[in-house]
């Protein structure tokens, strides 16, 4: 069985006396009144022998329906959620509408054993949140992506 790998970016903009960061919330039944420990980066599963950063930018476009921003990549250490699945990332300075995201769509079975097959947002709404409170909002495996982009932009 093949290790699942998650690639994606965290965008980053400046403002007075902080950094803010750019973050998506799962679309689906599943995630709709989950808020605290929910929200991720823009991401999303490559195929082993694909090239991590080129399925980052696809996956960034795929679930906001923004061109990733250009600018210098700040490559970060790779991260193992509880779930198993690695997840690599670059941050990337920009600055995004988040009322303005489109995101692609899944199929799920909804409600659960219905035969009913519904279709959902993969991301549902996105935001900015200076570093407490992305703290808070971001899934608990991708903490430490926020910590090391940080670091590297303190010049840690």
């Amino acid at each position: 069985m093949s290790q699942r790998r998650s690639a994606g970016l965290i965008i980053f903009r400046r403002r007075p006396g902080r950094t803010e960061f750019f973050l998506v919330h799962p679309g689906g039944p599943f995630w709709a009144k989950k808020d605290l420990a929910a929200w991720s980066i823009p991401k999303g599963e490559f195929e082993a022998g694909e090239d991590p950063l080129s399925a980052a930018l696809r996956e960034f476009t795929e679930e906001t329906g923004f061109a990733p921003p250009e600018g210098r990549l700040f490559p970060l250490d790779p991260v193992r959620q509880p779930g198993g699945k690695w997840v690599q990332a670059w941050g990337v300075e920009g600055d995004l509408d988040p009322a303005k995201i489109k995101s692609a769509q899944f199929l799920l079975e909804w409600p659960p054993k219905s035969g009913q097959r519904r279709e959902f947002p993969e991301v549902d709404r996105a935001g900015w949140f200076g570093r407490d409170e992305a703290l808070t909002k971001i899934l608990k495996g991708q903490r430490s992506l926020i910590e090391q982009l940080m670091a590297k932009l303190e010049g840690r």
